[in-house]
């Protein structure tokens, strides 16, 4: 497999999912501004969408979307509990939380990295990141991640968009259930393994 991604985007969470899976893959960076990869190939012949993540699979099938990447990539190893078996209540529940981490807190931070953002789409955006991230504190009580005791795909995703927090001036220490699951993620082998491997890059 290959995962075509750009550091500090939300390319970060296939990649955790990757590195916790243990399955071997490839990467190779991309820039959003230019559409080039880091070898020079023209990214919109690779994946039409032009932004990242985009993960090449092992047959060459091109497979987009953050939350259909880490799906397929947890259940290539079942064994690895990164996602509930298709089906069962408990796999419904980690998708209604990568429905609500994209289109609720992915969504919302977009404004801030947005240069034709004005004042008040941020405001908003501001004020909607508190709401959400307010309901996620009083969800996280008691437990070690979204799902309880076991780390999910969810984690992961709900992770590269709270480590945008600092990047937009958003203080979590509000929500202390958010800062405590933020602390424990990033201790993680695999998540610190994802990260190095993005900053050398």
């Amino acid at each position: 497999m290959k995962l075509y991604y750009t550091s500090g985007a939300c390319s970060l969470s296939p990649r955790i999912v990757l590195e916790e899976a243990g399955l071997p893959y490839e990467a190779e960076a991309v820039d959003l501004k230019t559409k080039l990869t880091a070898s020079g190939a023209d990214y919109g012949k690779i994946s039409p969408k032009g932004y990242v993540p985009a993960l090449i699979l092992d047959n060459g099938e091109l497979l987009t979307e953050g939350p259909a990447i880490v799906q397929y990539v947890a259940d290539q190893v079942p064994e690895k509990n990164l996602v509930p078996a298709n089906g069962t209540l408990a796999r419904y529940h980690v998708q209604e939380w990568l429905n609500f981490i994209g289109t609720e807190l992915h969504k919302s931070c977009s404004p801030f990295f947005n240069p034709a953002s004005g004042d008040t789409w941020r405001a908003a955006a501001t004020e909607n990141l508190q709401r959400r991230l307010a309901y996620v504190n009083a969800e996280l009580e008691g437990k070690v991640y979204l799902m309880g005791d076991e780390f999910s795909v969810a984690d992961a995703y709900l992770f590269t968009t709270l480590k945008w927090m600092g990047f937009i001036h958003f203080d979590i220490s509000r929500f202390p259930n958010v800062e405590g699951f933020l602390l424990r993620v990033s201790a993680r082998p695999a998540v610190q393994a994802a990260l190095r491997k993005e900053r050398a890059a």
